[in-house]
């Protein structure tokens, strides 16, 4: 009888970020009990950057850390880098360059980019995200493919898909459809950010503050399930998914009338863990 594959692990990783303004807003939490917190909470790491304090008080806690920088540049980026090197966090999130940066000059830089980081013994991956060259799907479109002329290799991506639904409104019978349409790329991934989203909104709530989740987010559930599954029926490199409830307070994301994303990122890690074991299930795992 053939044995079944081993069956990969979901990493998830809260962030700090969730955190602003918790327990009260004109209180934050410090540091340490933030972290002591997400480790209660039963996540498995913390999405951050990755500073010397972060690494000693994630180590402490028994958590694994996956990082994350803004660069213009191999030059910006490299402090970034040795930094990360010096504390022993080789998996970081770039989001490169900015939103009126031609595909052309953005995807140049890249195979450098990762070829010096991977050679300081680090894992970068370019995030699909708003105000970056990155930011709609023809951009990114256009980058991965000159990566790939470049370097003969599938460029190395931190999925957040909230930013390309907005940018084209998509519709909930869509999601799938239209959004996991570089099945490749997807696969060959290690690090998703999953930002629940909707056609409008990059970030809608988890729950409706009273515990009940929200039509929005049972919508966008069935897109993570698909999503999971998808990446479960490739390469799984690494044998591990990293994953980050991404649900902040700045930048304009979070509404007035939404609930508080801590509780929310600790709901939706409990719902990402459920669609992890019903994709390992469709998977044959």
């Amino acid at each position: 009888m053939k044995s079944r594959p081993k069956a990969p692990r979901l990493i998830q990783c809260a962030t700090p970020w969730s955190m602003i303004g918790w327990p009260s807003a004109g209180r934050t939490w410090p540091l340490k009990k933030q972290i002591a917190a997400i480790k209660a909470a039963g996540f498995d790491g913390i999405a951050s950057y990755a500073t010397p304090e972060v690494k000693a008080e994630a180590d402490r806690a028994g958590l694994r850390i996956f990082s994350g920088i803004s660069a213009g540049s191999l030059a910006e980026a490299m402090p970034h880098f040795r930094a990360h090197r010096a504390v022993g966090v080789p998996l970081i999130n770039v989001q490169w360059m900015d939103d009126d940066t031609p595909p052309a000059v953005a995807a140049r830089g890249i195979p450098r980019l990762v070829r010096v980081a991977r050679s300081m013994g680090l894992d970068p991956h370019i995030e699909t995200h708003r105000d970056t060259a990155t930011e709609t799907p023809e951009k990114f479109d256009e980058i991965a493919r000159r990566y790939r002329r470049a370097t003969g290799a599938l460029m190395p991506v931190t999925w957040d898909h909230s930013h390309f639904a907005v940018s084209k409104h998509m519709m909930p019978a869509d999601y799938s459809r239209r959004l996991l349409v570089w099945k490749k790329l997807i696969q060959n991934s290690r690090l998703f950010h999953l930002r629940p989203f909707n056609s409008q909104h990059c970030q809608v709530p988890v729950t409706d503050g009273r515990g009940r989740l929200t039509p929005e987010f049972r919508d966008y559930m069935k897109f993570v399930e698909d999503l999971f599954a998808l990446w479960l029926a490739g390469p799984r490199p690494g044998g591990e998914l990293w994953t980050c409830p991404e649900l902040g307070m700045s930048h304009g994301y979070h509404l007035s009338t939404h609930p508080h994303p801590w509780p929310d990122a600790i709901v939706a890690r409990r719902a990402f863990a459920a669609a992890w074991r019903r994709a390992l299930k469709r998977t044959g795992f």
